[in-house]
């Protein structure tokens, strides 16, 4: 059956682009019979893996990074309507600049390894889950690990994961922080919070912001917490580089549940993002969700 690849040529800053050829090769070689569409504008990716599920195209492919996932699973549960449809099962081309979906899989970041698995067929299920009307596949949050993308978007002159850690400090040094509402299941707290993260895999932009999540346990994985200091939060940034008892996460003030369920009301409005890409807008209240077993990836 034929695939459909949608390239999203920004990916990684037009690196996407200029590997395509690369890419385009592996996925010859390695036998994968396919059709080919270029995102044209932000969103695009959307409607392109939307439209091509609704005709039948199986699997689809995307080739771009984590943004580019997450922007294709909306259009995969766009083309399948209900909450309980089928999804097309999906393939990726690791063409990002930190590819952290593909490391919490513990899949390759080599493009012929990455179109041989396409090309073999095999899936695995892992859990799609959602931010207010928004499905994405690793990550997402609200509070200083969005405020961080948005001094990332802002760097131009720095490539790969540094540009990620350039950013957080950036961020730090301003110092913003909220009052607010979390609930989970069956817990809650009210305070100050410096970040709130919601993760399906371990690693989001090079930091493992919430360590423990497994992206087929049925549970989104919620990190959160605050650091009263500029000081306090320098403290925490090399930490969430680790993932075991050195993690940030066992820092005072710093607390991680699983949950299916999670709501956040904060008194004034935050940056929030899923798969790295921020809202239109800043928001103060958000309400996670998660759909065991849904998505199936390829590899």
């Amino acid at each position: 059956m034929t695939a459909k690849v949608v390239l999203n040529p920004y990916s990684n800053r037009w690196n996407s682009q200029a590997r395509w050829p690369e890419a385009e090769a592996a996925l010859k070689a390695a036998g994968v019979d396919f059709e080919l569409v270029v995102s044209e504008r932000k969103g695009h990716v959307t409607d392109l893996v939307a439209e091509a599920a609704q005709v039948g195209f199986s699997p689809i492919i995307v080739a771009g990074g984590d943004g580019t996932i997450g922007d294709a699973v909306n259009g995969l549960v766009q083309a399948a309507g209900a909450d309980d449809a089928e999804l097309v099962p999906l393939g990726i081309i690791p063409l990002g600049s930190a590819n952290d979906l593909i490391f919490n899989l513990g899949m390759s970041t080599d493009l012929n390894e990455a179109a041989r698995a396409i090309a073999a067929g095999k899936t695995r299920a892992i859990d799609l889950c959602k931010c207010n009307d928004r499905y994405f596949a690793n990550n997402s949050a609200c509070g200083l690990e969005p405020y961080v993308t948005t001094k990332h978007e802002r760097i131009h002159w720095i490539k790969g994961i540094t540009r990620y850690l350039v950013a957080a400090v950036w961020a730090i040094l301003d110092k913003p922080e909220w009052q607010g509402e979390v609930r989970w299941d069956d817990g809650e707290f009210k305070g100050p919070l410096s970040l709130v993260s919601v993760g399906n895999g371990r690693r989001t932009g090079g930091f493992f912001m919430t360590p423990h999540a497994d992206p087929a346990d049925g549970k989104l994985t919620l990190a959160f917490g605050y650091r009263a200091t500029r000081l306090g939060l320098f403290g925490a940034l090399p930490r969430a580089f680790n993932e075991g008892e050195k993690s940030y996460v066992y820092m005072d003030g710093m607390r991680e549940i699983n949950a299916t369920r999670i709501s956040i009301h904060l008194d004034h409005p935050s940056p929030a993002h899923t798969d790295g890409e921020l809202f239109p807008a800043w928001i103060q209240d958000l309400e996670y969700s998660i759909q065991p077993g849904r998505l199936e990836i390829l590899g």
